[in-house]
């Protein structure tokens, strides 16, 4: 099967990253080994942004190339040809979690196939400890899009500034995405976050990290993520060779609204309607995977074929109104934990779809509830 799980990405642009600056206070053979990239991360970040929404291969962004996304994009458009190119994306601004207290950004966890991949770390504000626990945030977006910076963004700024308030540092980690005929497929996503685990354990000392305390969170296809980094062994699924030694220790987790069995695929027919269609299957197969590997993959990654008696705690909140990911997955693990008495708590939120939007009543006090819940599960179980 091995061979159908080639790790190259089809990249249509690559950035050669120079003039990085090392981590202060290190020795050259440290340092070489921890590289920040600030300095040119502005335009990977602007790469990937062309690379996803350019499909006619212009160079370039126009109005019906990015859709709904245009909104958002053409304040980028600064001479007004209703198109916005490489170097106008690169003045878009980056958002990072403020916390008021120290952070690393930009930090260059791996290579794969000539990409770099990084993330943020944000230290405690709060309760110190000598190495610090990590919150692993990984983000949602289909395994499509999305980046490390939605760690910044609504009810995850407030989940990740009350941590880091609590004694916590977050690690926002960016992962391969998949795209339709490309070679990146989910098991490279789930990969490359246990590649940032083991990178900073390797780098536990300077980066002032404790690997026996890892905690994860991630929403929607970043909580699937969440679901395996927590449950799967920190050896299962190995990627870049020169980390793979390096382990850690899982203490708990959050899942919001993540799916956890793709095998069982009438979970995701939320109203169990006629001809539904296999959605995100298609995402965990390659081009070229034989079919006869399909039911291994699917099985591979649903996060509750690795839950046992002795997994670290999951927290897992759903929306009753979710119809990307309907409540089905919570309470699929919650009959599975039952029977394994394992230990996963799953939170229902009433009149909630996917991204907590509101279905049929408000459900604004329940944000806070959950916030309040999240936070309070790290605390518990620090």
């Amino acid at each position: 099967m091995n061979a159908h799980f080639s790790n190259k990405l089809r990249l249509i642009f690559v950035f050669t990253l120079v003039g990085s600056t090392a981590l202060a206070g290190k020795t050259a053979a440290a340092d070489e080994s921890i590289v920040i990239d600030d300095k040119d991360y502005p335009q990977v970040y602007a790469a990937k942004k062309l690379q996803r929404f350019d499909k006619d291969g212009n160079g370039c962004i126009d109005e019906p190339e990015s859709g709904r996304n245009w909104q958002r994009l053409k304040k980028l458009d600064t001479n007004q040809d209703n198109a916005v190119c490489l170097e106008e994306l690169k003045q878009d601004t980056i958002q990072y979690l403020e916390t008021g207290g120290e952070r690393k950004l930009n930090i260059r966890y791996k290579q794969v196939d000539k990409k770099s991949l990084h993330l943020d770390l944000y230290y405690p504000t709060g309760k110190q400890f000598a190495n610090c626990p990590v919150i692993f945030y990984t983000h949602g977006g289909g395994w499509a899009v999305g980046s490390k910076h939605g760690a910044a963004i609504a009810s995850f700024a407030k989940v990740f500034k009350q941590a880091t308030q609590e004694g916590f540092a977050i690690a926002a980690v960016n992962y391969r995405l998949w795209s339709k005929g490309g070679t990146s497929a989910m098991r490279d996503c789930v990969i490359d976050c246990k590649d940032a685990m083991r990178f900073l354990s390797k780098h536990c000392d300077e980066l002032k990290v404790d690997p026996n305390r890892f905690f994860v969170m991630g929403d929607s296809a970043g909580g699937q993520i969440a679901q395996m980094l927590l449950l799967s062994s920190p050896e299962s699924l190995p990627g870049d060779q020169d980390l793979a030694e390096n382990s850690y220790k899982m203490v708990a987790g959050v899942s919001w609204y993540g799916p956890c069995d793709f095998e069982q695929t009438d979970l995701f027919n939320h109203d169990d309607r006629e001809g539904f269609r296999d959605r995100f299957g298609p995402r965990i197969l390659k081009p070229d995977t034989d079919p006869k590997d399909k039911l291994p993959l699917y099985r591979e990654m649903s996060p509750v074929n690795y839950l046992t008696k002795g997994s670290p705690p999951l927290l897992m909140i759903q929306g009753d109104k979710d119809t990307t990911i309907p409540v089905k997955h919570a309470y699929r693990i919650q009959q599975q934990a039952k029977s394994l008495n394992a230990p996963v708590e799953i939170l229902i939120i009433k009149n909630a779809g996917h991204n907590w939007r509101s279905v049929g009543a408000d459900i604004d006090p329940s944000r806070n509830a959950i916030i309040e819940r999240t936070i309070q599960f790290f605390v518990d179980h620090r």
